[in-house]
């Protein structure tokens, strides 16, 4: 018989009310449970549903940058067949995932924010934003968020940032395969458009292949000007508009 061997809940970026703390502080987390163990021993302590957030293109120079947020039923309903995190993924295994996900989720949803608006905006503020606008989406509206790395402050509901959360917490691992295959797809489109940076390979991130193309071809409207191998090309700073992502919120909703 397998022995059930507990752990603490690693939580690293904290934004909770004082009373979800103390209830997840009591709660312990079995080995076996694996990467579904987070947003189970959360639903134990009342605070579900649990809603998973991630996003896909914060290092690419070019293309958008897209969030996704899913929420997983308990229990076998919510176990999703070769869920992990999109990036250690096959893009066949990600198409797999990214079908069950869309099959067993409670509710999801995806944000698309263009290049220009990065370049307008900040990266940090439409990452934040979209986030926020993401879970906003949801219904059932979720009790909880985790989200990989830093918790997103503002959003009404208690959260919790998670390192390499993607890879511990099945409904951010869902929410980056939501993000991931949206995104990717998206590439393949702006290839049809712009077959001369190739941007069906490396999906606008920056590689050799990509660096040679923006020498030869310059940016083209999909690149982010904000980001230093293209402003070098184009010359010039790039002016950012507000300051926070409350006042994006209020340009957008």
């Amino acid at each position: 018989m397998r022995s059930r061997t507990s752990r603490a809940l690693p939580w690293v970026a904290v934004a909770d009310p004082i009373a979800a703390l103390r209830n997840l502080a009591r709660v312990t987390v079995r080995r076996e449970a694996g990467m579904y163990a987070y947003e189970g021993a959360v639903r134990r302590a009342g605070l579900g549903p649990v809603a998973g957030v991630d996003e896909a293109g914060r290092g690419a120079c070019a293309g958008p940058l897209v969030v996704a947020a899913a929420v997983l039923p308990g229990g076998r309903r919510g176990r999703i067949p070769g869920l992990a995190d999109s990036k250690l993924l096959t893009e066949a295994a990600r198409e797999h995932a990214y079908a069950g996900v869309l099959e067993r989720a409670e509710a999801h949803s995806v944000v698309v924010v263009p290049a220009a608006e990065v370049d307008r905006l900040g990266l940090h503020v439409c990452n934040i934003a979209a986030m926020r606008r993401a879970l906003a989406k949801l219904d059932p509206r979720p009790g909880y968020v985790l989200t990989d790395g830093f918790a997103v402050p503002g959003m009404g509901t208690p959260a919790l940032g998670m390192w390499k959360g993607d890879q511990v917490a099945a409904c951010i691992a869902a929410a980056s395969v939501l993000a991931k295959v949206t995104r990717d797809r998206i590439m393949y489109e702006l290839h049809e458009q712009w077959p001369q940076y190739a941007f069906d390979t490396h999906k606008g991130y920056v590689t050799t292949e990509h660096g040679r193309a923006l020498e030869r071809h310059g940016p083209c409207a999909q690149h982010r000007r904000s980001y230093a191998n293209v402003a070098r090309l184009v010359g010039g700073d790039v002016a950012l508009g507000p300051a926070s992502p409350d006042e994006l919120l209020r340009e957008t909703t």
